[in-house]
């Protein structure tokens, strides 16, 4: 097994005034040349954005674009005709494909919206976009894995890509095992909030770790934890 911390304060990290922003892979004017990607995983980032605020039409292409609310409401609109409002709980997956247009806004003028949003690159290229939303039941993770995402979308948002991700949270003093769905994928662990050990190591909250040659992991709780479970293509 091989694994590589990123812990919090290691991560790229810009403030737009309208936009706070903490970057696990290299992003923007972030560039960290041992930081780019962890297999198809490319991007990480931890946004806060102001009332009101966001992020202006622009384009994607070939790319799968997750968007994960931690707290807050976030609208929405695209290309493809969406207009939504995401909230905590739910999941929003764009599959960028040949091509795609979007907004994304604070819905709330007076609180903050922090999100995580995360890019995966495709298993197929030049696809018709795709877009997919889902809402979770948050206490179906308490001390399990909540399946999100998945190639089949049988119970996460459909990925064009060999890609898991789950959530959980563990109650202080509790364990679970992460068993890969996939021969060769490599698991990305992020911490929510709160302090685990991942494979032995002690991770804090916003600590990332990359694990590969592994077939399972052990994950015991320090402290009551959240943590989003990735596990990717290398």
């Amino acid at each position: 097994m091989k694994t590589t911390i990123h812990r919090a304060s290691t991560r790229g990290h810009a403030n737009h005034g309208w936009l706070d922003t903490n970057h696990t892979f290299s992003f923007a004017h972030y560039y960290n040349p041992e930081r780019v990607h962890f297999g198809a995983l490319r991007v990480l980032n931890d946004d806060f954005v102001e009332g009101g605020m966001g992020f202006g039409t622009h384009p994607h292409d070939n790319m799968e674009i997750i968007s994960i609310p931690l707290q807050g409401d976030l609208e929405h609109k695209d290309s493809m005709g969406n207009v939504t409002v995401i909230r905590q709980n739910d999941v929003q997956i764009m599959s960028a494909g040949t091509g795609v247009q979007h907004s994304e806004y604070n819905k709330n003028k007076d609180k903050k919206v922090n999100f995580l949003q995360i890019w995966v690159f495709p298993k197929e290229r030049n696809i018709k976009p795709h877009y997919d939303q889902k809402t979770f039941d948050p206490e179906a993770r308490i001390n399990t894995l909540q399946e999100i995402v998945s190639p089949d979308g049988k119970e996460g948002v459909r990925i064009n890509q060999d890609a898991w991700f789950h959530l959980t949270r563990l109650q202080k003093g509790k364990d679970i095992n992460y068993e890969f769905k996939m021969k060769g994928n490599g698991l990305y662990a992020f911490v929510i909030d709160g302090d685990v050990v991942v494979s032995g190591e002690a991770l804090g909250r916003r600590d990332g770790i990359a694990i590969q040659d592994a077939t399972q992991v052990a994950i015991s709780a320090s402290s009551d934890a959240e943590l989003l479970l990735m596990e990717v293509p290398l």
